[in-house]
């Protein structure tokens, strides 16, 4: 009870709207966030952004640490500034208490202990026909929309993987949703995004769009390449090497 107590605490703190928006603030940032950065983006004072920040700290939901600004360095470069990131913690908290995680894991170590590889076929087979059905409705929703690699962004966002394009266009995403269970069972879990997001990009008719496995520290195990399909293949390849 303990544990759940603590999880309920972390999510209520999300019930201030101010505190909440700071949050989804420091969360969509690749590089921590600074108070002054978090203030102006949420448009609140300093005094009040440390108070909150510092409690989702507290809670849990952010990691702080002190770094010196961009280029300063050495004896007049000042103290070094308290900066805040998304923390690497998971809450969730279901009433009354559920195992939903138990439940995949049971059902990821079966699919690994067959060997005949019949189970993980079935699985990528349902994860295609899911990520299909999926951008069959987006598109059905929304018929006359013409950006429908946008469409497909749209819909891994909705779902937690929070897609982040790179410089070059490569779409990267920068949460897991389903990461403790990838941790655990990397291939199955993996290979079950991949043949999600292919039906997803299938469903949707997005040309120019190549899902492949590249595994990168800080990100699901997928990139959507927007260039041949055999450059991103070559995310696959070192993968399975």
């Amino acid at each position: 009870m303990d544990h759940r107590g603590s999880e309920l605490d972390a999510l209520s703190g999300l019930g201030d709207p101010v505190r909440r928006r700071l949050y989804e603030f420091v969360a969509g940032r690749t590089e921590p966030v600074g108070r002054d950065e978090a203030a102006a983006a949420v448009g609140i004072g300093r005094p009040l952004a440390a108070y909150h920040l510092d409690k989702l700290a507290t809670l849990g939901l952010l990691t702080a640490s002190y770094q010196r600004p961009a280029g300063r360095s050495g004896p007049g470069a000042g103290r070094p500034a308290k900066v805040y990131a998304r923390s690497g913690s998971e809450f969730a908290v279901t009433v009354p208490p559920r195992e939903y995680e138990l439940a995949a894991r049971l059902l990821a170590a079966a699919v690994e202990a067959d060997r005949s590889g019949e189970s993980r076929a079935a699985l990528h087979d349902a994860a295609e026909q899911f990520g299909g059905d999926l951008g069959r409705r987006c598109r059905a929703a929304e018929p006359g929309r013409e950006d429908l690699q946008q469409a497909a962004t749209d819909a891994l966002r909705e779902h937690g993987f929070e897609p982040w394009p790179d410089e070059d266009g490569t779409v990267r995403l920068r949460n897991c949703p389903f990461h403790h269970l990838a941790a655990q069972h990397t291939e199955i879990v993996c290979g079950m995004n991949l043949a999600l997001i292919e039906g997803l990009v299938s469903g949707l008719g997005v040309s120019g769009l190549h899902p492949a496995l590249d595994p990168q520290p800080g990100y699901c195990c997928v990139v959507i390449g927007t260039g041949t399909p055999e450059a991103t293949r070559g995310g696959r390849h070192s993968h399975d090497a």
